[in-house]
């Protein structure tokens, strides 16, 4: 059984999606090696894929004017990298588990004439007030927008993945027993057009993990992220988690734009392509409780 993991970048990062001190950081990153590791136990081959919206945000913020978003999409990709495999191998060494991680810099293919790069959706970064993000906008351009977590958050364009460039190196690594860590943060996107260019750029983790998990075949993705489940009418009165769906009852909800773009849509528009070709059940869960999201204790299951 291969299974897709997507760990949320905001589940490795504080409260109101700040980067942690380097030792917080290892903490939260410990329990996804767990996760993992139980996995692995179970029987499953697993991908691992992460996300980079706080990281992004705070190399963009500190050396943007030296770094383009693509630049900074493959340092992170380094940087988160490097965590999750030290993690999985300390992990891997207490339980005997006798598999590898890799860290794969992945480059994921986009259109460069996709209509997202005039409308930026793609939350990066922590919160701020509407003054400071006035006043980035002012000295910076940077785009923001409302997060329903409490604060403003720059967005930035976040293309289409249209194919995963290193797909045959994440296939020969699970071939070899190997577990791939790649398509950090969505990947870094690339445009070809006889020679290949970096994207200034973010592309969707999730969008991106879905593309990938279905190149290899995958039959289950899980999606690890800071809410304990899918929500319809999120944070208001009304609110009401959802435990096990269907895909077309979840797609029908998604067209009815119960999912905000930037947060929880890209997850269930991910899991609804990932069924319709040809995956078998996607989760959605906390961080920390992977055994527990796939015995529907904690967490949303959509199925075909």
């Amino acid at each position: 059984m291969l299974i897709v993991v997507a760990l949320g970048g905001n589940a490795f990062a504080r409260e109101g999606g700040k980067v942690g001190l380097p030792e917080e950081q290892i903490e939260r990153v410990k329990l996804a090696a767990n996760d993992i590791a139980d996995l692995i136990e179970e029987g499953f081959d697993v991908v691992v894929t992460h996300g980079n919206g706080p990281q992004a945000g705070l190399l963009s913020e500190k050396v943007g004017d030296y770094l383009s978003l693509d630049m900074i999409d493959a340092a992170t990709e380094g940087w988160m990298g490097y965590l999750i495999a030290n993690a999985l191998t300390n992990e891997f060494r207490r339980r005997g588990i006798r598999r590898n991680p890799v860290v794969v810099i992945t480059r994921v293919i986009v259109n460069k004439n996709d209509v997202v790069f005039q409308n930026p959706t793609k939350f990066i970064g922590p919160l701020y007030d509407k003054e400071t993000a006035d006043k980035l906008t002012r000295e910076r351009g940077w785009a923001f927008r409302w997060d329903v977590r409490g604060g403003y958050r720059r967005v930035v364009p976040s293309p289409e993945p249209q194919g995963i460039m290193d797909i045959e190196l994440v296939r020969l690594l699970l071939r070899e027993g190997f577990v791939p860590i790649t398509v950090g943060g969505g990947g870094i996107p690339v445009t070809i057009n006889g020679e290949i260019h970096g994207v200034e750029a973010v592309i969707d983790k999730d969008l991106a993990s879905q593309v990938l998990a279905n190149a290899i075949n995958a039959d289950y993705m899980l999606i690890l992220t800071d809410t304990d489940y899918v929500y319809l009418n999120y944070k208001k009165p009304n609110q009401r988690k959802l435990a096990e769906i269907t895909v077309g009852e979840v797609e029908k909800y998604y067209n009815e734009g119960q999912f905000l773009p930037g947060s929880m849509g890209p997850k269930v528009l991910a899991a609804i392509r990932f069924l319709r070709s040809g995956g078998k059940a996607v989760y959605i869960g906390p961080l920390g409780r992977a055994r527990d999201i796939l015995k529907g204790v904690v967490g949303t299951r959509i199925i075909a």
